[in-house]
Order: C-alpha cells, then structure tokens, then sequence
C-alpha cells in the first residue's frame, strides 16, 4: 500500500505546536476560562446534560469539576507515526460519554478507576511525559474533559511544555467543545466506529453517533488538514481516522469508508484496526452476535473497501 509522499511531509526543525501562537498572544488563557463556564451548564460533548459541573454535579460521564486520569506515561501500542523510537506520551482520562458494551478499557472508562486531578496535576503529568523523551501529549478519551484540559494547559506551556497534542477520540464530540480546540490541536484522532444509528443506540447507547462522527470529523479536517509527518515518520499535524473492525459489519464499513474519501479527503490516513475481542458486556446474551474475534477475511475486506473508495495513506503495521 502507498506510504506518505513528500508532499504530507515537514521538516521537525520548522515544527512549533499549534498552542504556541495562542499562548502567546493570551488567547489560550481567555480560552481556557470560556471553556470553563460550559461546565456550568454542561453541554461539552453531545449529551447535553445541562448539569452544574462547578458545583460537582454529575450525569452520563460521571465526571465533575475536575477530570480524573487511569493512567499516564510513554506507550508504544499506538500508531507508528505517534509512537516513534520513544513512545506516545498518553493520558488516559478515566470514566467516558459513551457506553460501548465491548470497550476494552471499561475498568477505566465505565467503572471510573484511576484518580481526580487538579489542574497543576494535569500539567504536572504533561511535563513528566515531555521530560521521558515521548514524541507527544496524547488526550485519550478527552470528550467529557476538554474545559478541564485547556485549564491546565496554560501552565503547562508556561512551564515548558513543546510538544505536539493529539486529541484520540471516539469522537463522540460536541461542536462547541471543537471549536474551543481549534488552534490548539495540533493531530485529531476519532474512532469511527459505527454508521447504522440502530447498532450504535444498541453497542454505544448513542442513536446519534454517526451524524455527530460525521460532523465532528468533518470539523477537525478542516482545522489541521491531512495528516503531514516530520522527516522520521513521526506525525506533526493533521487527521488520523480509526476504525475498529467490528464481526458482521462490513455496510458499516463501506459506509464509513466512503464518507472519508468522497467527504473528508482521499488523503485521509486511516488505520483499520483488527483487534477487538470480547469484552465488557459482550458475554451477555443479547450482545452474542459480537462475542467473537473478528475473522482475517473480515479484516481483508475492510482493507479492500478502504482502497476501493479511493484511501491509499494506511498505518505502516497494515500496509
């Protein structure tokens, strides 16, 4: 499969993180304190809830003034344009706006394990990942948080912070929270994961998943654009599209595939990713139809499906 041509390439020299401009100029701090005052009426992602999160008021992501983390630290299980030689420097948020019944993370992101953090802890734990040598500050699952990441992220600049941020999503996100994001993120990340409404109501107990995938999408592209990568592979900018392949699901798929190459951009660098096995909820009977791996016929297929829309940028590990 076509790897990246010099055209999707910049040269590391000449990188500066997105934030800096802002930073600089003030607006990052009179972004971080609008981002605040949506969690006074929380409408940060699209649920809606409406609840006081000043006030520690909880509803769906049973998260309140402050955001709490799983973990922290350099991970090399990322794609090979964010890991690098030395690791993606990820900051799993714990607890999640959706509910997918095989998340293979649900200890963190429905059963809330891991611990509440202040906003100089957030900034701490960016510094301490900048410090180990990772190649970037990765946001997983940041929907639900993104006032209380852009409240920290001031001091984190203030104390140093340089590299690039990359907000890894299941893109279950709102329009508004986006656009406070919007010359900040330098790389978005979403997990497209569904296109039917009824199967997303039924896996990720979201209907309007794929309209808010979609748009959300559509968003971040025309924020940063294709995905460029530095002269060692490494990403700098851009789009990067996820899509777990699910059993029995290639309409979804096809669907999937079409939209990015006709609406969002044939460049569009896709990794199709075959590892999902049963998890969570899935041992429940009425979720029986998933509880299986998924076959390599059914990965091939994906494949196909991608470069018969027209997408040729694919992750190293599946070209």
């Amino acid at each position: 499969m076509l790897k990246s041509t010099s055209s999707f390439r910049i040269s590391s020299q000449e990188f500066e993180p997105a934030y800096m401009e802002l930073f600089q100029s003030g607006e990052l701090f009179r972004r971080s304190r609008q981002a605040l005052r949506h969690l006074e009426n929380c409408k940060v992602c699209p649920r809606d809830c409406e609840v006081n999160r000043l006030e520690n008021e909880k509803a769906v992501c049973k998260t309140g003034r402050y955001a709490a983390v799983g973990s922290y630290g350099p991970h090399f299980g990322e794609e090979d344009c964010l890991r690098g030689t030395r690791g993606s420097g990820t900051i799993f948020f714990s607890l999640c706006n959706l509910k997918c019944v095989f998340c293979q993370n649900y200890d963190i992101s429905q059963d809330g394990e891991g611990i509440e953090v202040s906003p100089e802890d957030l900034a701490a734990m960016m510094l301490a990942i900048q410090q180990r040598g990772c190649h970037n500050i990765n946001f997983v699952t940041p929907e639900h948080v993104v006032p209380q990441i852009l409240e920290s992220l001031p001091l984190a600049v203030q104390m140093g912070l340089r590299l690039p941020l990359v907000y890894n999503t299941g893109a279950y996100d709102s329009l508004d929270s986006l656009r406070l994001m919007d010359g900040i993120v330098d790389i978005y990340m979403p997990d497209f994961k569904y296109w039917d409404n009824d199967r997303s109501q039924k896996y990720l107990k979201a209907k309007d998943y794929p309209e808010t995938a979609r748009t959300v999408i559509r968003e971040m592209h025309r924020q940063v654009g294709d995905l460029v990568l530095d002269e060692n592979g490494l990403a700098k900018r851009g789009v990067l599209v996820r899509h777990l392949v699910m059993p029995d699901n290639v309409e979804d798929t096809e669907n999937i595939m079409a939209y990015l190459a006709e609406e969002i951009s044939r460049d569009t660098y896709i990794n199709i990713m075959d590892q999902y096995f049963p998890a969570g909820k899935v041992s429940e009977k009425k979720y029986g139809e998933i509880n299986r791996r998924i076959t390599q016929s059914e990965k091939d297929a994906a494949e196909d499906i991608a470069l018969q829309k027209g997408l040729h940028r694919f992750d190293q590990r599946i070209a």
